[in-house]
C-alpha cells in the first residue's frame, strides 16, 4: 500500500506546508529512524499527542555537527520539544559489551551507525537550550528513564549524576509516557508555566529544597545523596533497592536524591494501563511503515518486527539483569482480542506479508492475562518479581486467555502460522497450581506451542546452569530447564517434528566464576549444544545485576558479591562458551552482532518496540 506523505507526521518544513501548518505545538526529537510503528516509542508518542489534538512534528536522528539546521528547521514549537534518544540505550546501540564500536545500528537507515551521537539526551537538550532558551524540554525514553538517578556508567566507568544535571531539560516523563505526555501539553497548553508540573505523576526534576510540593516529607523516600554514594558504594547499593521497590509498586512513594545541593524528585507512576487505554494506544492510526524518505533503505528493527504484534505490556519476572520492570512495571496490562485481531488484519494487508507472523509475544512470551487473584495483595506487593525466589501463590498462572489470543490470530484468513519469538517463561508451563484448570491450561500451551508456534527453533533463556549464579540472576534452577526439555523432546517426537530448543546463556554476570563456566561448558556438552545464543554481561543502568557488578554488593543482603571485571577474566569465561570450536582458530567472543541477541539489551522492541532483546523488547516513548 502506497502512503503520501501526509499520512505521517510531518518532518520538514516541506510536510507542514502540504498541511497548511504555520506552527506546531510538539516538536519531538529522535534518535532512531522515523518509522510510524507501534514499536517506536517517538511514533507513538506522535500518535498519541495528535489523538488529543495537537499538531506533531518529529526531526529523526537530527544532524548535531555544524551549524544545527536541523535543529532549527522547523521553528519553535507553541509548547514544547520532547527528546526520544531511541528504543535501545545508545551506548548498548553503539558498543559491545567490550567497549568496541558495532558495526550496524538497528534503527538507522542501511544500518549506519554514525547517525546518532553518544548519550543524545544529553547532547540534544544542550543544542535546543542554546537555540531556544525559554522553551520547555521533556525527557522520554530509555536512555532517561534509566537515569534518572544515580546510575552507573559502564562506558565511563563512573558513577553518574541524574541525568538532568547533564542535559539541561525541564523534566524526565520516564517509563511508559502516554498519559504523561498528553497531562503535560493539557497543562501547558492552558498556559501553566513547566515549573508548576511538579505534581505530576511519572516525572522526574531537580529543585531546591524549597521548590518540591508538600516539602520533603514522612511519605518520602529519601535516599542517599549522590555525593555519599560517591564515597561509599555501600550506600548505592541501599539506595537501589527503594528504586527497584518504587518502580514496581502500584501505590509507591515520591523518591528524593540530593545533588549538587539541590535535590532529584521522582514522582510516584501512574497506575498500570487498563486495557481500554492501551487499546487505544495501538489503535491509533500508524502506517506501519518507515518514512518516505527512507526509500530504498533498509531499517533492521523495522524488518525484524514489521511482521510481529506484541499483545501485552509489563513483566514480572524480574530478572536481575533487565530493565523491563524499572520501564515498564510488572503488572502486566493486556490488549484485547478484538484489539490484536484488527492489527493482525493491518498486517496480513502488507504486500510483503506471505502468511507467517513473525512473534505474537511480549517483554515476556507467555504472561497475557496474569495477575494476581487477590488485587488488595498486590496493592501492599514490594516483592520486585512475582516468581522469584518461587512464584507467588496469589499469582494466577492460567494460560486460558492466551490460548483463546493464539487461536484467534490462527483463523484469520491469510495467517498461515504465527511464530513466538518473544523469551517464553518455561517456569511459569511447568508450574503446579491448586487450580487444575491453570494445570491443564499449561499443558494444553506447552503442546499448542510447541506444534503450532516454532519456527523449528525455540529460543529460551535459562542464562547459565549454576543455581548459585541463576538464583543471583532471578531465574529458576537448571532443573527446570532439563524438565521443559523433556516435554519438548516428547511432543516433537509424538508430532514426529524435527525441532531444536536454543538457549540462551550469559557470561560474567555477578557471582559468575570461571568453575561456574567449566560446568556451564561440560553440561552443555552433554546435551550437545553448540551455543549461538551467548553474551558476556553488560552493565546497564538501573539493574539489579549491575549495582551488584558496580558495587560489590548484593542490595537485598548487603552481602559482597564477586564478578569478573578485567578483561582477562571476562576473556576467561566467555572462552568457555566455545569448547566445540579449535581454539587456535576461533574467536572467543560472542558471535552475536544483531541487538535481539544481547543479554543487555532487555528492552523490548515494545509492543513490540522493536528488535527484541530477548529475549525482551524495548520500551517506547520519548
Amino acid at each position: 500500500m502506497e502512503y503520501r506523505l501526509t499520512d505521517f507526521l510531518p518532518t520538514t518544513k516541506k510536510e507542514l506546508d502540504l498541511r497548511g501548518w504555520t506552527e506546531v505545538d510538539v516538536i519531538l526529537f529522535s534518535g532512531d529512524a522515523y518509522v510510524d510503528h507501534p514499536s517506536f516509542g517517538a511514533a507513538v508518542i506522535g500518535r498519541v499527542l495528535e489523538s488529543a489534538g495537537y499538531k506533531v512534528a518529529i526531526v529523526p536522528q537530527p544532524d548535531w555537527h555544524g551549524d544545527y539546521r536541523d535543529f532549527k528547521k522547523l521553528g519553535r514549537p507553541r509548547l514544547f520539544f520532547g527528546i526520544s534518544p531511541g528504543c535501545m540505550d545508545s551506548m548498548v546501540n553503539k558498543y559491545t559489551a567490550n567497549r568496541r564500536l558495532r558495526s550496524e545500528d538497528a534503527y538507522s537507515p542501511d544500518g549506519r551507525h554514525d547517525m546518532r551521537p553518544e548519550y543524545p539526551t544529553i547532547v540534544y537538550s544542550r543544542i535546543l537550550r542554546e537555540l531556544f532558551p525559554d522553551v520547555p524540554i521533556v525527557l522520554g525514553g530509555i536512555e532517561a528513564s534509566l537515569r534518572r538517578l544515580s546510575h552507573y556508567d559502564y562506558w565511563q566507568d563512573t558513577l553518574r549524576r541524574c541525568i538532568l544535571c547533564d542535559a539541561p531539560a525541564d523534566l524526565i516523563s520516564y517509563g511508559m509516557g502516554e498519559k504523561t505526555i498528553v497531562e503535560i501539553a493539557r497543562r501547558l497548553d492552558e498556559g501553566q508555566p513547566i515549573s508548576s508540573l511538579h505534581d505530576l505523576p511519572q516525572i522526574v526534576y531537580l529543585a531546591d529544597k524549597a521548590e518540591i510540593p508538600d516539602g520533603i516529607n514522612e511519605h518520602d523516600i529519601v535516599l542517599h545523596s549522590h555525593e555519599e554514594c560517591l564515597r561509599d558504594k555501600r550506600k548505592q547499593a541501599e539506595n537501589f533497592r527503594h528504586i527497584e521497590e518504587q518502580s514496581n509498586m502500584i501505590h509507591a512513594q515520591r523518591l528524593i536524591q540530593g545533588v549538587d545541593g539541590r535535590y532529584a524528585v521522582v514522582n510516584p507512576p501512574y497506575p498500570p494501563m487498563t486495557t481500554e487505554e492501551l487499546d487505544a494506544s495501538f489503535d491509533l492510526p500508524y502506517t506501519r511503515q518507515p518514512h518516505p524518505k527512507y526509500k530504498g533503505k533498509r531499517i533492521p528493527a523495522y524488518e525484524m518486527i514489521k511482521h510481529s504484534v506484541n499483545i501485552h505490556r509489563g513483566c514480572f519476572g524480574g530478572c536481575a539483569f533487565c530493565t523491563i520492570s524499572a520501564h515498564q512495571g510488572k503488572f502486566i496490562a493486556c490488549r484485547s482480542k478484538e484489539s490484536i485481531l484488527k492489527e493482525v488484519k493491518q498486517v496480513v494487508q502488507m504486500p510483503d506479508f506471505k502468511g507467517y507472523l513473525s512473534d505474537l509475544g511480549g517483554p515476556s512470551a507467555n504472561m497475557y492475562g496474569m495477575k494476581g487473584r487477590n488485587h488488595k495483595a498486590c496493592e501492599k506487593c514490594k516483592r520486585p518479581s512475582c516468581i522469584h525466589p518461587q512464584i507467588c501463590p496469589n499469582l494466577d498462572t492460567n494460560h486460558s486467555a492466551l490460548l483463546e489470543v493464539y487461536r484467534a490470530v490462527d483463523a484469520v484468513p491469510d495467517v498461515k502460522k504465527s511464530f513466538i519469538g518473544s523469551g517464553v517463561r518455561y517456569d511459569l508451563i511447568l508450574h503446579h497450581s491448586k487450580d487444575e484448570a491453570s494445570n491443564q491450561a499449561a499443558k494444553e500451551y506447552a503442546h499448542e506451542l510447541i506444534t503450532r508456534h516454532v519456527s523449528g527453533r525455540l529460543k529460551v533463556a535459562p542464562e547459565h546452569t549454576s543455581d548459585k549464579v541463576l538464583y543471583l540472576m532471578r531465574k529458576p534452577s537448571f532443573q527446570q530447564f532439563y524438565d521443559f526439555k523433556r516435554i519438548f523432546d516428547r511432543i516433537n517426537k509424538e508430532e514426529h517434528l524435527n525441532q531444536q530448543i536454543i538457549p540462551y546463556f550469559i557470561s560474567s554476570h555477578p557471582g559468575c566464576t570461571e568453575q561456574d563456566m567449566a560446568q556451564l561448558a561440560e553440561i552443555t556438552k552433554q546435551l550437545n549444544f553448540h551455543l549461538e545464543q551467548v553474551q558476556d554481561f553488560t552493565p546497564t543502568p538501573m539493574t539489579v545485576s549491575t549495582e551488584t557488578w558496580y558495587t560489590g554488593y548484593d542490595p537485598y543482603t548487603m552481602e559482597k558479591v564477586y564478578s569478573a571485571h578485567s578483561p582477562k577474566e571476562k576473556l576467561a569465561q566467555r572462552q568457555y562458551f566455545f569448547w566445540y570450536k579449535d581454539p587456535q582458530t576461533s574467536d572467543p567472543r560472542p558471535q552475536t552482532s544483531n541487538p535481539r541477541h544481547h543479554a543487555d539489551y532487555r528492552t523490548k522492541p515494545h509492543r513490540e518496540e522493536s528488535p527484541k532483546k530477548k529475549r525482551g523488547r524495548h520500551p517506547h516513548h520519548p
